[in-house]
């Protein structure tokens, strides 16, 4: 069995045969493993194999390479009526290419575990996998990278293209913060490295002397991910310790593990934009997108969908910010996708103040409707100009959730939702280059939720496709009901 770095080294080369125009012959391993914290990881137990399906839609990648083989590894098979829909969103004979160069890999398990530690528990699969590699160049398109899923890399004996395990403590709050700083990029006032509650009130204590006017702050883990390791609290007008002291016991119990705190930054407007980068085998970073995150849950702190481009009064800004990141990142041997937050906020002059706040050191919410972009409607992302240039000249920008959710919809036949789309003529239309895809369909068993991508020509375009959505989907649920 090669080890982790030498198989790195064949990386470049999968990479570049997994490319369009390469011709080359090769192997894809779609592995949406979500090897993150049991707190975490908790929040979204019932839901795992419905995130790991939000990432079907890389299945789009073989309407441009004609010679990829897309290997994709899942908890539970996707069903048939949704391998059909996404068939019918590829150029020419979609169900002929689906069927020849798709081969789905189920690791059957419930579990609340990551799917790549269920994999390595099936050494029968992992021959399967081996067999249909056959030896070509391949690579692992991984969520996240943790010693497991190096493991599923060493055992098939092929390179990984994410960030090393050693390195993920670079994507921690604490971290980020100190590599933002090393890089020339501004983050909001704060401190590092907070631990326990005494922690907490000598960081708040120090912000006030620094920011006066101080009215709130946000407690950050360490390692979380999609604002679910945040809490805000407000430090004017009562103790601020009572909200501490109300704290649950998981929270205080990670939180010794690390943690920030930090001035929650405001302003007559508030923004949460974030950039996605690619930093590539060679070290070079690219810059390929760059989004206006949709919050929403307690304090306004939790993920839930994303809107592309960011604001161009500031996406050139963060697309710059977002690559200084990255080549202080890939100075330490980072890889693959990464994407940092940031806040933006507007005073009462116009004026536009940006600054970073963390680093993911994976993919995340915004890399599946990117996916479906750049498939669908190839081009590339001008960061400049903060606008997406497809080969006509024309341009694209598109409005995306996984929160589509009723619970009335709970159990609503995916081909149904399908069905309705297409009804209302709203599908991706391939012609017109705009339109909704569909994600995540198998959450309608589970909680009555769904996701999407609604692609248009101009920002107004594709809100309005999504709301419509919206009440295609609802007008379903009734009539199923």
């Amino acid at each position: 069995m090669q080890t982790s770095d030498g198989l790195q080294g064949c990386l470049s080369a999968a990479v570049a045969a997994n490319r369009p125009g390469s011709g080359i012959d090769h192997v894809l391993v779609a592995l949406p493993s979500y090897s993150v914290g049991e707190s975490l990881l908790s929040h979204y137990a019932n839901r795992i194999a419905a995130l790991e399906h939000r990432y079907l839609v890389c299945t789009l990648i073989l309407g441009r390479l004609d010679r990829c083989h897309l290997v994709f590894v899942a908890s539970q098979p996707p069903g048939a009526d949704v391998l059909d829909y996404y068939a019918s969103l590829l150029p020419h004979d979609g169900t002929r290419v689906l069927r020849d160069r798709l081969s789905v890999i189920e690791v059957p398990d419930t579990s609340a575990r990551a799917v790549a530690a269920k994999l390595m528990e099936r050494p029968d699969l992992l021959d399967v996998m081996r067999r249909l590699i056959a030896g070509r160049p391949a690579l692992i398109e991984p969520w996240n990278v943790t010693d497991v899923e190096e493991e599923v890399s060493r055992s098939l004996g092929v390179p990984i293209n994410g960030t090393p395990s050693r390195l993920w403590p670079l994507g921690f709050k604490s971290s980020g913060r100190r590599v933002f700083q090393e890089a020339g990029v501004p983050v909001a006032t704060g401190v590092e490295d907070v631990r326990s509650v005494a922690d907490v009130v000598r960081a708040v204590d120090r912000i006030r002397r620094e920011r006066a006017g101080l009215t709130s702050v946000i407690v950050k883990l360490d390692d979380s991910g999609a604002g679910d390791g945040n809490v805000v609290l407000g430090v004017v007008g009562g103790d601020f310790r009572e909200a501490l002291a109300r704290l649950p016991a998981w929270y205080l119990t990670d939180l010794a593990a690390g943690g920030v705190v930090e001035e929650r930054v405001t302003g007559v407007r508030f923004a949460s934009p974030s950039a996605q980068i690619d930093v590539l085998p060679g070290g070079g970073v690219v810059v390929l997108a760059t989004h206006e995150q949709v919050l929403g849950g307690p304090g306004g702190q939790v993920y839930t969908g994303c809107r592309f481009p960011a604001d161009r009064a500031y996406a050139p800004l963060i697309a710059r910010y977002a690559e200084a990141t990255g080549r202080a990142l890939a100075a330490r041997g980072v890889l693959g996708r990464v994407s940092v937050d940031f806040a933006a906020a507007q005073d009462a002059r116009g004026r536009w103040v940006v600054q970073a706040l963390e680093i993911n050191l994976r993919k995340g919410g915004t890399t599946h409707p990117y996916t479906v972009l750049r498939n669908l409607v190839p081009g590339r992302y001008d960061a400049e100009a903060g606008c997406w240039r497809t080969g006509d000249g024309t341009s694209r920008c598109y409005s995306a959730t996984d929160n589509l959710v009723d619970p009335a919809w709970t159990g609503l036949p995916p081909h149904e939702v399908i069905c309705a789309l297409r009804s209302a003529g709203l599908g991706f239309d391939r012609a017109r280059g705009t339109g909704v895809v569909l994600h995540m369909l198998s959450g309608l068993s589970i909680d009555g939720r769904l996701g999407l991508t609604a692609i248009g020509n101009d920002a107004e375009e594709a809100d309005r496709l999504q709301k419509a959505t919206e009440h295609a989907v609802s007008t379903a649920g009734e009539t199923s009901t």
